[in-house]
């Protein structure tokens, strides 16, 4: 597949999974004025926040909180893969996930279409379990991983084929490297 193809079909992917079909948001909509409805695992929504109170550290190490557009189905799709990997997901849909990224420092180069935080890491776009599972391991001092775009063949992109792909880490300062290719 040519880049320039490629490169348009990611952008429309990206553009279906921010907004439902028709619908335009002004520019100027401020993102504090956007609801997140949460879904937890058990499908119940609440108002809540990543961690009960109480709740030990080790505990939230499982616990997945997953911003993401309530259109997107890639974005359902890796959230099942969560769940089927042992994962506690707690699902805040909202129109405009941009907001969380900026503030949890995700680079706009590494942007995807959901964003996760598990064990105090950012984990951005399509990550398999398996990464997040080292990442978790290892502690490296890192913000967190991304799998830019939204590579077929990674978990939520389930296709005919497999791009090969790498996993970005990025630090506070917005460094980034590869963490590891597949």
């Amino acid at each position: 597949m040519n880049h320039a193809f490629r490169a348009t079909l990611i952008l429309a992917l990206t553009a279906a999974c921010a907004r439902p079909s028709g619908e335009v948001r002004s520019a100027d909509a401020a993102p504090a004025q956007q609801s997140a409805a949460v879904v937890h695992a058990s499908g119940t929504h609440a108002e809540g926040t990543a961690r009960a109170p109480g709740a030990s550290a080790a505990a939230s190490a499982l616990l997945a909180v997953v911003y993401k557009t309530p259109t997107c189905g890639c974005c359902a799709k890796w959230v099942d893969h969560l769940k089927t990997s042992g994962y506690t997901v707690e699902v805040h849909d909202m129109e405009q996930v941009e907001p969380i990224k900026a503030e949890w420092g995700v680079p706009a180069g590494l942007a995807s279409c959901h964003t996760a935080k598990i064990g105090g890491y950012v984990f951005e776009g399509h990550v398999p379990a398996e990464v997040i599972q080292r990442v978790l391991r290892e502690k490296p001092q890192i913000a967190g991983v991304a799998v830019p775009g939204m590579p077929m063949g990674t978990p939520g992109m389930e296709g005919p084929y497999k791009d090969r792909y790498d996993v970005i880490s990025f630090d506070r300062s917005g460094n980034t490297k590869v963490y590891e290719s597949r």
